[in-house]
């Protein structure tokens, strides 16, 4: 089977996208709305658009990856290795990075926030050992430690382990048939029906349970998640609902911009109309037109990444087996990269152009530098970092995702 290389380039794009976000998340205001660990001073309303425009959908096309990843897995190891080898993949870096990697975040926070003292090897020492630490020191005082971005390879595992659980079922005949119905989706069904428990959730689910990236009591995040990480798994390779979606890349990409302009005209309904003088139920029907739009948007928006990047990223780029390895370390590296260089680059007042510029470039360094010279040429490093101990495994035989697995 050939190699997948648009399944490999999008998911590098996609966490190149997700460090643009982390390094907007300094910037957009208003700072109430977009709360982040530090913020700069130089904030920008305007920011706040593209930021919706990607936060609507980036982290679900994430999980809908991983959950291709486990279709590959599953065709070339038994359910007991595939189960291990997600384990030691995902958790080894999640523990070495809430041990190391993560540390940065919460100490500049909290040192901004003015409840931490500075000094970070006194404040390491108090991390290891649990705290305690003031109310609102940082995201995570709670626990004594935090593990900050890195949830998202705490919820792959744990949907890792549970679809694995359910591949017997799965794997049935019933299970096939539902499988073989989703193959089949084509037009606009393909646009709209896997938009539908996106909706159901939020309206079950979103006020009751507002999510926190904390596991326990996240069940709407984990409702959206789950399920795209579901639809991976059925999307897989299907070379008939790949092409489908290549063949309506115009059509979803149209879909999403639409979708996203109705959003933001309707959300911005009452700088026109005094909606104050409303029904309730008229009230209720904006609200649902403006859920509707949110996840028929996101939806048409991972339809058109995926069908666009089907249809122009197939291909062996000469960039793309190096930027394959390195997605995994930037990813447990990048935010506390972030940080550090904001924390130290924030209080000189820079300027609204050279500030962020300074800090995208000194992430962008900073993880090539530890990606290169440290991570990948240190082999008991590697695996902590999601790669494979020796560096000649890192290069396998053609497969249709090849280390898309990681993550």
């Amino acid at each position: 089977m050939n190699r997948r290389h648009d399944i490999d380039a999008l998911r590098v794009l996609a966490f190149g996208l997700l460090i643009v976000f982390h390094l907007g998340m300094l910037y957009v205001g208003p700072a109430d709305d977009w709360k982040f660990h530090l913020k700069s001073s130089y904030l920008a309303s305007w920011l706040e658009y593209p930021m919706l425009a990607s936060s609507f959908w980036r982290m679900d096309l994430l999980f809908l990856i991983s959950g291709m990843a486990v279709h590959f897995l599953r065709g070339r190891l038994t359910l007991p290795t595939l189960a291990w080898k997600r384990t030691t993949r995902l958790l080894l870096p999640l523990l070495f990075g809430m041990a190391v990697v993560i540390p940065i975040q919460p100490y500049v926070q909290g040192v901004d926030n003015g409840l931490v003292p500075p000094g970070f090897g006194h404040f390491l020492l108090r991390y290891w050992t649990g705290g305690p630490w003031p109310a609102g020191a940082f995201d995570g005082w709670q626990f004594g430690f935090t593990w900050n971005h890195l949830w998202y390879l705490v919820y792959v595992w744990i949907y890792t382990m549970l679809l694995i659980a359910a591949l017997p079922a799965l794997e049935s005949s019933w299970g096939q048939r539902a499988f073989a119905a989703v193959h089949r989706l084509h037009g606009w069904p393909l646009l709209v029906l896997p938009a539908l428990p996106l909706i159901a959730y939020n309206l079950l689910f979103a006020a009751r349970f507002p999510q926190n990236h904390a596991v326990i009591g996240d069940w709407y995040a984990h409702a959206g998640y789950a399920t795209m990480f579901l639809y991976g798994y059925a999307i897989g390779t299907h070379p008939g609902l790949w092409s489908e979606l290549a063949r309506l890349r115009h059509r979803s990409l149209g879909m999403a911009v639409v979708c996203f302009a109705a959003y933001v005209l309707l959300g911005q309904l009452d700088a026109f109309v005094d909606v104050s003088q409303w029904s309730a139920s008229t009230l209720a029907v904006e609200r649902l037109c403006m859920r509707a739009l949110h996840f028929f948007y996101a939806w048409s928006a991972i339809a058109a990444v995926l069908g666009w990047g089907h249809q122009y990223l197939n291909r062996p780029f000469r960039w793309l087996p190096y930027a394959r390895e390195a997605v995994f370390p930037w990813y447990i590296l990048h935010q506390s990269v972030l940080l550090a260089v904001a924390y130290w680059l924030l209080p000189l007042k820079l300027g609204p152009v050279l500030e962020p510029s300074l800090v995208l470039l000194g992430t962008v360094g900073g993880c090539t530098v530890l990606h290169e010279y440290v991570i990948r040429r240190t082999r008991w490093l590697r695996p902590l970092f999601g790669l494979d101990a020796d560096s000649r495994a890192a290069r396998p035989a053609p497969s249709p995702i090849g280390q898309v697995q990681q993550a």
